[in-house]
């Protein structure tokens, strides 16, 4: 194997000529050739039995040649890559250039490669920091959503109700046919949560225990292919009509749902768990901000490919968060309409900036030469076992070593941000704003559109997707599952197989 060329293209990606020579050619043939024999009829041999210099002389030299390309050229790829020390990103574009001959093959791989990044400015810099405050509001939200959660369902005589659950038996019916995912049974349907396709709910509502009644839906256009735009009917009986009773929220509420003996001492404890959730909340927001200023400061071609791999991570945890609710992800697509396509494309934007913070962070942990101790990888592993509830080792089955020498890594990277960063008071930009617009006022130039007011951007910025923090990747701890496999993508067969 012997390394022509390397060549560097846009968008972080590279060319590489590769050509592989006689001798390892020839060993090639020879494997294609005991790995084919079986499927060739040569008269006078049994099958399989034939020499390869009869086959090659009833069916040409060049019989064995797709095959042998294809067995030579993964090997010859990864080889190629090592010797130039390409950190190389999912798959190659493979093509032979020239012809195959007895003497070998050359072909030329284009392939994306993780990007060379010039790191900016990342210690010094300054984000705004909310400070955390709990009100009696906010613990009386948190005991009604607990009673919410106690409360029983009790069954009426009377007509359904919003807010009522509805015991119900359905099924959906398109031009006089049932349709898949259109049926259920016992099913209890809160009436007014929106779970249902829109139009259906309301109309359930003023049924009575033993009613039956057809229900006409007509499907959003932006719904699942197969029925979106469809007009349908639903057969619906209501076996059973129930109201929440929820529980008086005293001392007794307190010992069935805690530990506590008091109302007060769980009001206590609920108003310390609201800070301890919302100075994590403040610290991963604070962290996130700062990251993302450092992200936009590094210089770099991102290949697409880094995007596209991020938008299926986004879906696969979506899909995850889904089916920890009990919900058939399926199911899901077909109730909501989710359009995954849609999806992906929604969340290039977060994507792509989850990839830059990622970047940036790899970078950080290059230039301050960080390094992870294994007691700091086995307490990581601790801390991991405690969030998920299971034990060490069952943790250590499921998240190898490396991955979490990285995450040991992204934490100390974003921590030398953290600790040489300037907190900011969440309204000091705003003040900020005021004061350049009251100095704009009193010039007497010509007039200037309103700058848009710090509240405004926050609101704009609530609107994006959250980019989830991911862990980074080391240069020198790169995942082997995001090298090509052993298998290439096989490249364009140029001669023809005997039958």
């Amino acid at each position: 194997m012997t390394v022509k060329n390397v060549e560097k293209l846009e968008k972080s990606r590279v060319a590489i000529e590769v050509t592989v020579g006689a001798e390892e050619f020839e060993a090639a043939v020879q494997k294609a050739y005991l790995k084919t024999r079986n499927k060739i009829n040569v008269p006078g041999f049994r099958r399989g039995k034939a020499p390869r210099k009869m086959i090659e002389k009833m069916f040409g030299a060049e019989v064995f040649y797709a095959d042998a390309v294809d067995e030579a050229l993964p090997d010859a790829y990864a080889k190629a890559v090592e010797e130039k020390k390409l950190d190389t990103i999912g798959y190659p574009e493979v093509e032979l250039v020239g012809d195959v001959t007895k003497d070998g093959y050359t072909f030329k791989a284009t392939v994306a490669v993780y990007p060379d990044v010039k790191l900016g400015k990342y210690k010094g810099i300054s984000a705004p920091k909310e400070e955390v405050k709990v009100t009696a509001d906010d613990v009386k939200e948190r005991l009604n959503e607990m009673a919410e959660r106690n409360a029983r369902l009790v069954s009426v005589d009377r007509k359904a109700k919003k807010g009522d659950t509805a015991v119900i038996d359905f099924e959906g019916f398109l031009d006089g046919k049932p349709f898949a995912g259109g049926k259920g049974e016992n099913h209890e349907l809160e009436l007014g949560s929106g779970s249902f396709v829109p139009g259906f709910e309301d109309q359930v509502i003023g049924m009575k225990a033993g009613e039956e009644k057809d229900i006409d839906i007509t499907f959003p256009e932006d719904y699942h292919k197969d029925l979106a735009g469809k007009a349908v009917v639903f057969k619906v009986k209501c076996s059973e009509v129930k109201v929440k009773e929820l529980p008086e929220l005293d001392d007794e509420f307190a010992k069935d749902v805690s530990e506590f003996d008091t109302i007060k001492e769980l009001k206590d404890d609920i108003k310390k768990q609201i800070e301890a959730d919302r100075e994590k909340a403040v610290r991963v927001a604070y962290e996130n901000a700062l990251i993302e200023k450092v992200a936009d400061t590094i210089d770099c071609e991102i290949p697409d490919i880094l995007v596209e791999e991020q938008c299926k991570r986004f879906l696969e945890e979506f899909k995850s968060r889904i089916m920890a609710q009990g919900i058939p992800y399926d199911q899901y697509k077909k109730m909501t309409g989710m359009n995954e396509e849609k999806f992906m494309e929604d969340g290039r934007e977060p994507a792509l900036r989850q990839v830059k913070m990622d970047l940036a962070i790899s970078q950080i942990i290059d230039q301050e030469k960080l390094e992870a101790t294994d007691e700091e990888i086995e307490e990581e592993y601790k801390k991991l076992s405690g969030y998920y509830g299971m034990d060490v080792e069952m943790v250590k089955k499921y998240l190898d070593t490396g991955a979490v020498r990285t995450q040991v890594l992204n934490n100390k990277a974003v921590a030398v941000v953290v600790d040489n960063a300037k907190p900011e008071k969440a309204g000091a930009k705003k003040a900020e704003a005021k004061a350049e617009d009251k100095a704009e006022e009193k010039k007497p130039a010509a007039k200037k559109a309103p700058a848009k007011k710090a509240e405004d951007k926050a609101e704009d910025e609530e609107k994006k997707p959250a980019a989830k923090k991911t862990a980074a990747k080391k240069t020198e701890d790169k995942a082997e599952e995001k090298k090509p496999a052993a298998k290439k993508p096989a490249a364009k067969k140029t001669t023809k197989k005997a039958e």
